[in-house]
């Protein structure tokens, strides 16, 4: 299938998403938001493929929304709005319940809502130049689901400071590193090598072993997530998880 904001690709039984606006640095128009769903769900659904990657082309990760293209889409933003407000988000693995572990390669800045993609993979891997920011509250924006996924993946302190200081605070891969939200830091140039390395060795085990341990490993998380889901959505955001009624993902 033909994607126009995405590179969907196969190296083994890696799967490889690839964010591919590295003129916007990778953030996030209207057709990205739509390809994402297809994207996710091909893999996933492809036997050969036992574990995946995301990245970014160029040299960001990912930067969250593309305000100035939305500004000029305004259907696509009132819907990115709802789905916000409705935890209706299908952006990331966990948004659509994926069982094929994932393994998110950090190649450059993570702002924003690009952090959706590290807190919701299995393994995080970053380059030496990578940076992680939520500038959210720096352009007078409420919106705590990265914040919440933050503090889930390591220190609440961390997190409050990242969101708190928004554009004035930024996490070097290193930094991220000590503070669990990275598990594993390489020079740019072999980052590719090493996210596919870790991948070969998720996808050598027996895939329902595998399938069944990512879910088990969610599954410990979802009780305390939900909790503070419902919180932030008292709090006015819409909750991005699945509601208490909706079972477990993945």
């Amino acid at each position: 299938m033909a994607y126009e904001s995405l590179e969907v690709t196969r190296d083994g039984p890696v799967g490889w998403l690839t964010f591919n606006r590295p003129r916007a640095l990778n953030a996030m128009d209207a057709t990205m938001m739509a390809e994402l769903p297809r994207a996710w769900r091909e893999l996933d659904a492809d036997p050969q493929v036992r574990c995946i990657v995301v990245t970014g082309a160029g040299r960001a990760f990912h930067t969250g929304l593309d305000m100035a293209a939305l500004a000029r889409d305004k259907e696509s933003l009132r819907e990115s709005s709802r789905r916000t407000r409705d935890a209706a988000l299908e952006l990331t693995g966990w948004h659509l319940g994926i069982g094929t572990p994932v393994v998110a390669a950090v190649n450059g800045v993570c702002a924003g809502g690009g952090l959706h993609f590290v807190v919701d993979a299995d393994v995080v891997i970053a380059a030496s130049t990578a940076t992680f920011l939520d500038p959210h509250v720096s352009v007078g924006q409420v919106s705590n689901w990265e914040a919440v996924g933050l503090a889930r993946r390591g220190a609440f302190t961390v997190a409050a400071r990242l969101v708190l200081l928004g554009a004035h605070e930024r996490l070097s891969a290193q930094r991220a590193r000590q503070l669990g939200l990275v598990s594993e830091v390489v020079p740019p140039e072999s980052l590719r090598e090493a996210a596919q390395r870790v991948a070969l060795a998720i996808a050598a085990a027996p895939v329902e072993v595998v399938r069944a341990r990512k879910a088990a490993l969610w599954r410990a998380q979802e009780t305390w997530r939900a909790q503070e889901t419902w919180r932030v959505q008292e709090m006015g955001s819409g909750p991005v998880g699945p509601r208490e009624d909706e079972g477990v993902r993945p």
